[in-house]
């Protein structure tokens, strides 16, 4: 997982919540985080990056009650839902997709998630 870009933590625990900050699709270079090419290699990293969060932590998909999308782009919707759908297999968590002005790094999509596990 790639350090994250600003000056936050990445995922922090609430109670019986986890709430993970919004992940890129980046990777750690040697010189720090890379933005992988392309919306749906962009997808599939971001959704790396918050399973890795949740894994972390004792969580997985499962957990996950809601999601909120960020997409530079409406264009890329189509898209981007094949890719979401595809990592998630049957785990639909309530969602929410908004367009953006811009992204951190000049990302396409940005992913934040909210876990629930019982203590």
């Amino acid at each position: 997982m790639a350090t994250p870009v600003g000056p936050y933590s990445p995922a922090m625990r609430a109670g019986p919540w986890l709430v993970c900050s919004g992940q890129l699709g980046i990777e750690q270079g040697p010189d720090g985080p890379v933005l992988v090419e392309g919306l749906v290699a962009q997808t599939q990293r971001a959704m790396a990056n918050v399973a890795e969060l949740l894994a972390g932590r004792g969580l997985s998909w499962d957990n996950v009650v809601k999601t909120t999308v960020y997409l530079s782009d409406m264009a890329d919707y189509a898209a981007f839902n094949e890719a979401y759908v595809e990592a998630l297999g049957r785990i639909r968590p309530a969602r929410t997709t908004v367009a953006v002005a811009g992204l951190p790094l000049g990302a396409r999509i940005e992913i934040e998630a909210w876990a629930y596990a019982e203590q």
